[in-house]
């Protein structure tokens, strides 16, 4: 009996000594070797860039989450950042890549953040493989190619060529894709936060939209903020998600 309590204090004790982690790596999964960072201790949350962009995009919101006990993931999706380019690039290659991230990690069922692009590979992951997070919460991202993006801005990054062979690989990406529907939306059940700027790229009633797709899904437009103003080196999104996490008592 006494060398039961003894195991019993001694695991006890080990749960109160999570060691803080801090470091950088790369790792092979579906054929890519992605770079990713690590920080801190306590519950998983996987944060992704957008288009073009890298982790260190989010920097600052990755160092307020391990501050407020949490530990966190920041990947470089394939083919950018410090990883090579590619010719070819899909969403869904990339919720793959989350979702081998996660099982090669034994990560159990984590937050995941995404901005922009970063927001449309969570919606992706969850829902391909529904019960993967344990929520979600995006910005700026879109489910459609087409009637999402603000009419100027669309013409600005691709121009009024249909030749979409001329276009950049990732810039392709988004001129073609995602494709995700409103039943797609549907299978995923998890909370999930929709946010964007109230200047955003992304048309107002096309996040809007999103959120009321969601069967848990809140919608949270934040004034005066563009696409990318209140995230890049900004804390304003770590503390959105600080609440949000709490608010689901996560």
């Amino acid at each position: 009996m006494k060398k039961i309590l003894f195991l019993l204090a001694i695991a006890i004790m080990m749960t109160g000594c999570e060691k803080y982690q801090s470091y950088t790596d790369t790792i092979e999964l579906n054929g890519q070797k992605l770079f990713y960072a690590v920080e801190g201790k306590g519950k998983p949350v996987i944060l992704i860039h957008g288009n073009g962009g890298s982790h260190n995009d989010l920097e600052t919101t990755l160092r307020q989450l391990a501050q407020a006990g949490y530990l966190v993931y920041a990947m470089d999706s394939r083919g950018q950042g410090a990883n090579k380019a590619l010719d070819e690039y899909h969403y869904k290659d990339m919720a793959e890549d989350v979702l081998a991230f996660i099982k090669a990690k034994n990560i159990t069922k984590p937050a995941v953040y995404g901005w922009s692009d970063g927001g449309i590979v969570a919606l992706e992951l969850e829902s391909m493989h529904p019960g993967t997070c344990s929520l979600i919460v995006t910005s700026g991202a879109n489910i459609t190619a087409t009637n999402a993006i603000d009419p100027k801005v669309f013409s600005d990054i691709f121009g009024t060529s249909e030749n979409t062979d001329s276009l950049p690989p990732l810039v392709k990406m988004m001129y073609l894709e995602p494709n995700m529907t409103k039943a797609d939306m549907a299978k995923i059940k998890v909370p999930v936060l929709v946010c964007a700027g109230e200047n955003d790229l992304i048309l107002p009633q096309h996040s809007m939209l999103i959120a009321e797709s969601l069967p848990q899904g809140e919608i949270k437009i934040i004034p005066g903020e563009d696409h990318g103003s209140y995230i890049w080196h900004n804390p304003m999104m770590g503390n959105i998600l600080i609440d949000y996490f709490k608010a689901h008592n996560y």
